[in-house]
């Protein structure tokens, strides 16, 4: 887009494009989202920003009105492969604020200087900046939805000192943390009374667009395995809460499928619940305040809560096999995984068995929550339990057998020779998937399209049509949620 389209999106308050770029004010030093309710500034007034960071970096402070900061993510991070969207993704986990630039930049295989100059031309700001600025939103987080005392936050936010908190939340609110908790909005998840803060944390995950919340959770419930998730109530009212292990310690999360005050109840022969646009309502119990970034872009990546359904849409509702999907559908989403080296393992053995493994080596929790009990056991203590497995049932020779090919996975996971995080390199990481003993492409196709997030994978050996580029993930979806074969004068979808 160049300025005068972005300009036009913007006067006419185009919730579109949220999140996909920013907007500031010379006159009044604010930065907004598109969709400010604000009346429009006038043109020679306005600068655009392709992050929220950068305006920041310009010295603009966040609007008070729209919350620049609250919007979903631009879906050009996760659609990109190469270092600047890897970056984007890592940074977003709380790499930087965990292991520093030069972590960022190992895990990337470049230099700091190269990853700072990268990021500087391309977003427009530094990483140091964006992870300042998303530092600056969870600490806005706590601060209206918690009794956390002002000190916890500041260092659960990932910031290293009070005073760089205070100076930060200054530059970007124009506020002192005290007023920025009672500037709570009214009618807002803010939990007041210290002794609700066991009640864990509320969160709004804000989506672009509709979004198939029927689809995605119905997925979730015939995935979810005991002890580790769970799904109850009924078909468009559904809970969906599972276990995750984090850097500082575990959580358990809760999403809703229908957002608080949304759509009407629909009748029976209508039950797909497509959200216009808005949030869903989730809620995260953390052992440690400091895994609530990690958490929540993990729980956003599982949803594909970034995604841009108008891209995706008209692309794909120009196809003439695809567009009543498309119609019958907007917003359908391509789920991801909350945790990639679990689903990773989940894909290779199956549900009965990742079962089983959960019950066996996996970590429970000091508390069970209701029905979840455990984590998923880590790859290392399962490449030990595989290797031992393959040894005294005498399977040890066949590295391509079942024993063999679980082994060679997590061993390949614990020592870092796979990696599946938010920063791999997608086609590195087929790669070396599909160099495992006994691994089936299609397995390793799956993985790719969770785990790591690909939003254009076509099953092994299948003629997908080219058209469906750069989205073949969503185009698949569309057809196996519709009961529909990959080819149309096939009887079955494999």
């Amino acid at each position: 887009m160049d300025e005068d389209t972005r300009y036009e999106a913007v006067r006419s308050r185009d919730a579109r494009f949220d999140g996909e770029f920013f907007f500031a004010v010379e006159t009044t030093g604010i930065y907004c989202r598109p969709s400010c309710p604000a009346v429009p500034p006038k043109r020679r007034n306005v600068r655009f920003y392709p992050t929220a960071a950068a305006a920041q970096c310009a010295g603009f402070r966040a609007c008070r009105r729209c919350r620049p900061d609250s919007v979903p993510g631009s879906a050009e991070w996760d659609v990109r492969a190469d270092v600047v969207g890897r970056a984007m993704r890592l940074i977003k986990d709380g790499v930087v604020d965990r292991e520093g630039v030069g972590g960022l930049a190992r895990r990337l295989g470049y230099s700091a200087r190269q990853v700072q100059r990268q990021l500087t031309a391309e977003v427009g700001a530094g990483p140091v900046a964006l992870a300042r600025a998303q530092r600056a939103h969870t600490a806005r987080v706590l601060l209206q939805t918690t009794a956390l005392p002002v000190t916890e936050i500041a260092f659960a936010a990932g910031f290293a000192s009070v005073r760089q908190f205070n100076d930060t939340i200054k530059a970007v609110y124009a506020a002192t943390p005290s007023e920025l908790r009672a500037a709570a909005p009214r009618g807002g998840p803010a939990v007041r009374r210290p002794e609700a803060a066991s009640a864990g944390i509320p969160l709004r995950l804000a989506h672009r667009g509709p979004y198939q919340s029927t689809a995605v959770f119905d997925l979730l419930g015939r995935e979810a395995i005991a002890g580790v998730e769970e799904v109850e109530g009924p078909r468009g009212r559904r809970t969906y809460r599972r276990t995750l292990r984090l850097p500082y310690g575990t959580a358990v999360v809760a999403v809703e499928e229908r957002r608080q005050g949304g759509l009407p109840p629909q009748r029976p022969e209508r039950r797909e619940t497509a959200h216009p646009g808005g949030w869903l309502e989730a809620r995260l119990h953390l052992t440690d305040p400091r895994d609530l970034t990690t958490a929540v872009q993990r729980l956003r990546r599982l949803l594909d809560l970034d995604a841009d359904p108008y891209a995706v849409d008209g692309r794909l509702g120009a196809d003439p096999r695809l567009a009543p999907l498309v119609a019958a559908r907007p917003g359908l989403r391509s789920p991801g995984a909350a945790d990639p080296e679990e689903f990773a393992v989940r894909a290779l053995v199956g549900r009965v068995r990742a079962e089983r493994l959960v019950q066996r080596y996996g970590k429970a929790l000091d508390v069970p929550y209701g029905t979840l009990t455990h984590v998923f056991p880590e790859p290392a203590a399962l490449a030990d339990a595989a290797t031992g497995t393959a040894t005294a049932t005498g399977t040890g020779t066949d590295p391509a057998g079942p024993h063999g090919t679980l082994a060679a996975l997590t061993s390949a996971l614990a020592d870092g020779v796979l990696r599946l995080d938010a920063g791999a390199d997608r086609d590195d990481a087929h790669d070396a998937l599909l160099a495992l003993p006994g691994m089936d492409p299609r397995t390793a196709a799956v993985i790719r399209t969770r785990a790591l997030g690909d939003p254009d994978v076509a099953p092994p050996g299948e003629d997908v049509p080219d058209a469906w580029r750069p989205w073949r993930s969503y185009a698949l979806q569309h057809l196996r949620t519709a009961g529909r074969p990959i080819h149309p004068d096939t009887q079955e979808d494999h």
